[in-house]
């Protein structure tokens, strides 16, 4: 039996969540970011799965319950930082391609050529492939804007309208959206550099539990076997779990809207 579930931790771990690479290559034989498509694909699911697997294995199903709650918790939080870097990754990677742009279409050269070497100097993908069609067509990519660089593409879409209806000017507009891009990224590494600390500290705060048990086996109180095979060592347990995870998650969230501003 625990080598069955040994064997499925590890197939979990190895499972392929990513489509081929001939569907995965961008334009111009750019091929999107394979780390970003699998954390997308699996998100907080596999830390959980293997966090429950371990639990069960060195202990009672209770701790792998919990352990697996603390996975998901944890597969989420990891989920989430990695999603904000590829946001943060798209948008330098459109403030490049919009740096080219305008100084394709300052130095004269036709829409549609200084489109291509926008497309051609944006070092991602999937943000390249969304230009195109925002350049050439005036058309804002599908779905809700998620983040900056999508809310600045439907601002350079009704742009590309405008100019192709009236005449008037595109790079003056491309410089406005690229200047507003670049801010925004620099009033968020500021941010983040401000909640180091703060991130740092709650991150700290949240090992003291492990500590405690580290201690308390040191001096030969066995505080794991207590919180193990007991009744109320189990009702402990529960509670600190959920007391943890309450902590954190608020923490975070503080962060967040810390950063968000």
């Amino acid at each position: 039996m625990s080598a069955a579930l040994l064997c499925l931790a590890a197939a979990l771990a190895g499972w392929p969540a990513v489509a081929p690479a001939a569907r995965l290559s961008g334009p111009r034989g750019r091929r999107p970011d394979v780390g970003s498509v699998l954390r997308r694909r699996t998100g907080p699911l596999w830390p959980a799965v293997l966090a429950g697997l371990a639990g069960l294995l060195s202990s009672t199903p209770l701790v792998a319950a919990l352990a697996a709650l603390c996975g998901a918790a944890a597969g989420r939080a990891l989920h989430r930082r990695a999603a904000a870097a590829d946001a943060a990754r798209r948008c330098r990677a459109l403030v490049e391609a919009l740096g080219a742009l305008a100084a394709e279409l300052r130095a004269g050269r036709p829409l549609d050529e200084a489109t291509g070497a926008a497309v051609d100097s944006c070092p991602d993908a999937g943000t390249a492939a969304a230009l195109g069609p925002v350049l050439r067509l005036g058309e804002p990519p599908p779905g809700a804007p998620a983040d900056e660089s999508a809310r600045a593409l439907v601002r350079l879409a009704a742009a590309v309208r405008l100019s192709s209806s009236t005449g008037c000017s595109l790079a003056g507009v491309v410089t406005a959206v690229e200047d507003d891009l670049r801010a925004r990224l620099v009033a968020e590494q500021e941010l983040r550099a401000a909640v180091a600390g703060p991130r740092a500290s709650a991150a700290v705060l949240a090992g003291l539990p492990v500590l405690g048990l580290l201690m308390g086996s040191g001096v030969g109180a066995d505080p794991w076997r207590v919180l193990t095979t007991t009744r109320p060592g189990a009702v402990l347990l529960v509670a600190g779990v959920a007391l943890e995870l309450a902590g954190t998650a608020w923490s975070a969230r503080l962060v967040r809207r810390a950063v968000q501003r």
